[in-house]
């Protein structure tokens, strides 16, 4: 024998409604695992209690499964062309956003446009110019060295 309709409403009672909500939660959480374990669907369930709490069960990752549910649910109308041209419009807009990151950099290498940093930034770049400088020293020592080198053979055969 069943028990009969519940009527939908908030219930007012604070402990009730907690119980409530934490067994039906608990529910849930169990169909979910059970409509994956035995459809061998894709589940992703994410609840938020009154207070803010989180409660998420995913059969193959949240992330992944949001992320699929994101690439099928907008425009689902496109034609795979339509996706595909979107997909490296998006591609070239970040490799623009990189481009010009690197141009900025270029340029603060250079000592131009550095008014817009901080002094953080500017004890990081003149870190990085210090170490720059120290390469450069040692390759062109390492360089003289091998040329007197190459000159001692030289005259040493001559």
């Amino acid at each position: 024998m069943g028990r009969g309709r519940v009527e939908l409403k908030r219930i007012e009672n604070k402990i009730n409604r907690q119980v409530t909500f934490s067994k039906r939660r608990n529910g849930l959480l169990k169909k979910a695992y059970e409509l994956s374990v035995l459809c061998e669907a894709e589940v992703a369930l994410i609840i938020f209690s009154s207070r803010g709490k989180l409660f998420e069960f995913g059969s193959s990752g949240i992330t992944k499964t949001l992320e699929r549910y994101q690439r099928c649910s907008f425009n689902p109308q496109e034609n795979g062309a339509e996706r595909e041209t979107q997909n490296w419009y998006q591609e070239v807009s970040k490799l623009k956003a990189k481009y010009e990151a690197l141009q900025r950099t270029q340029r603060h290498l250079l000592g131009e446009d550095l008014g817009s940093l901080s002094v953080k930034e500017l004890q990081n770049l003149e870190k990085q110019l210090e170490g720059a400088l120290s390469q450069t020293r040692q390759r062109k020592t390492q360089m003289m060295i091998e040329q007197m080198e190459e000159l001692r053979r030289k005259v040493i055969i001559s």
